[in-house]
């Protein structure tokens, strides 16, 4: 009987031992994966990058028209073309590829930080009885419609030129005559080449733009 229990006893001692070897490496591993977790959660956060918000805020200093007409000018919202009707700011590094910055923006798209600025310089020139945007209530005379075609900066050339252009329409609304059209056209280098100095170029050339175009009005409106 001695001979039959001494054999159990000492593999009962070889179990005992390995289980607590097993539960040992257990502890040591949730240690380090508590320590490891610990260390991750101490990095700090990647920072990301506050988007910058642009306005196209163009001040025309346009002249006062020498005749007024007694006309209402309705002024529709500006549409764009395809890849411009976007608060995203567009830019080129190469030719028929659009790109856009990715942490500059304009505060809303070009065609409606545009229209405001339409009313407001056609109505500094006196030249009309009103100035009105359209739909509207009141009955208009003659109806401006303004197409951007593109509002870009061009990386392609040092240093980078801000383009802009827009095609600007003015129709009899009564007859539904067109009464003129006209392409303004305009590129200048950049301030400096990044998003800032694009839209700071970009003002410039906008109230050059719109002193072109109350011109254009005044002109095509005089027989309607």
């Amino acid at each position: 009987m001695i001979m039959r229990i001494q054999p159990l006893a000492i593999t009962s001692r070889a179990m005992n031992k390995n289980r607590q070897q097993r539960i040992l490496c257990r502890t040591l591993r949730i240690l380090a994966f508590s320590t490891l977790l610990a260390g991750c959660t101490a990095l700090p956060a990647p920072k990301l990058e506050s988007p910058h918000i642009y306005l196209l805020d163009a001040q025309p200093a346009t002249k006062a028209a020498q005749v007024k007409r007694d006309l209402v000018l309705a002024v529709a919202m500006p549409h764009a073309r395809s890849g411009f009707d976007t608060p995203q700011m567009a830019y080129l590094r190469q030719p028929h590829e659009l790109e856009y910055f990715a942490a500059n923006r304009w505060a809303d798209a070009p065609p409606r930080m545009l229209w405001p600025l339409l009313v407001q310089a056609l109505e500094q020139t006196g030249g009309f009885r009103a100035i009105v945007q359209t739909p509207g209530a009141i009955p208009a005379d003659v109806r401006l419609d303004v197409e951007l075609i593109r509002l870009q900066q061009d990386f392609g050339t040092r240093p980078s030129r801000v383009q802009l252009t827009l095609r600007a329409q003015l129709s009899d609304v009564r007859s539904k005559r067109v009464l003129g059209m006209k392409l303004f056209d305009e590129a200048q280098n950049a301030a400096s080449d990044d998003a800032y100095g694009g839209v700071t170029t970009a003002n410039q050339i906008m109230q050059r733009v719109l002193n072109h175009l109350t011109d254009f009005c005044l002109d095509a409106s005089a027989s309607p």
